[in-house]
């Protein structure tokens, strides 16, 4: 079985908090918009003279409403988008890799490297000891957006966290821990990430929906990563005939590789 391990929380947890939850408040602004729009289909349908389209609008308007007035958007919840205390979108998850934990933090270390490691990076220009360039590929309709962002903590080994810098587009924050894997199987790699979504919930609820959600990308980077660490490269399913990719044997672990 593949060693993949949902992130579980520590007391170690730095930059993006261990108290997060599953469903995400909605923003004042969103809330607003939300209330509006029911308000306006729950008139429209009262003043319908279709017997059906009566219901139906008068019905979504009352949920939106009632949406609006909770504050918390159930699609969120149900695809167990989480927030934070501050309201942040959290991503986590983590991995174990059968290398020292020195040698994968070196790599995350390596800032202008991340984009080796994080698809969704273009770049990460390093501008002195602690200030960093970001320029990301985020969904559309934004298209590249760069930001500039701080170490907030460097522990060799163990430890590196940042955060982006006041007037970023995309408020962001992020932590890698290196952890020893039970049993003496190497380093146990966790990444938290917080980000605030653009529309609020509303776009992190159309993100998910269309696989551009950062959770998602995350579990891929990490995925190829281990196998770039312990195989040397990242298989793929380029240049096969068929869109499977070929089951391979599991090591002496009993890890798929």
């Amino acid at each position: 079985m593949t060693n993949w391990n949902r992130e579980q929380p520590a007391p170690h947890a730095g930059a993006t908090g261990p108290n997060s939850s599953p469903g995400a408040t909605m923003q004042p602004l969103e809330r607003s918009l939300t209330g509006a729009v029911g308000a306006a289909l729950a008139a429209a349908g009262l003043r319908s003279r279709s017997g059906l389209e009566k219901v139906v609008l008068t019905g979504l308007g009352a949920g939106l409403i009632a949406v609006a007035a909770r504050g918390q958007n159930p699609l969120a919840t149900a695809l167990k988008i989480e927030q934070n205390d501050e309201g942040e979108t959290v991503v986590r998850d983590a991995v174990t890799i059968g290398k020292p934990a020195e040698q994968l933090y070196a790599v995350w270390r390596d800032l202008p490297g991340l984009p080796l490691l994080m698809t969704h990076l273009r770049s990460v220009e390093v501008l002195d000891d602690k200030r960093s360039r970001w320029t990301v590929e985020a969904p559309a309709p934004l298209g590249t957006v760069s930001w500039e962002a701080e170490l907030t903590a460097d522990e060799p080994g163990k430890r590196i966290a940042w955060r982006s810098l006041p007037g970023a587009r995309i408020e962001n924050s992020g932590e890698v821990l290196f952890r020893p894997a039970p049993g003496a199987r190497g380093t146990e790699v966790v990444v938290r990430l917080t980000y605030r979504p653009p529309g609020g919930s509303a776009g992190a609820v159309i993100a998910r929906m269309f696989n551009q959600e950062p959770s998602q990308q995350l579990r891929d980077d990490l995925m190829r990563f281990k196998r770039e660490q312990e195989l040397g490269h990242a298989p793929t399913a380029q240049g096969q005939s068929s869109g499977r990719a070929a089951l391979t044997p599991p090591n002496k672990r009993g890890d798929l590789v």
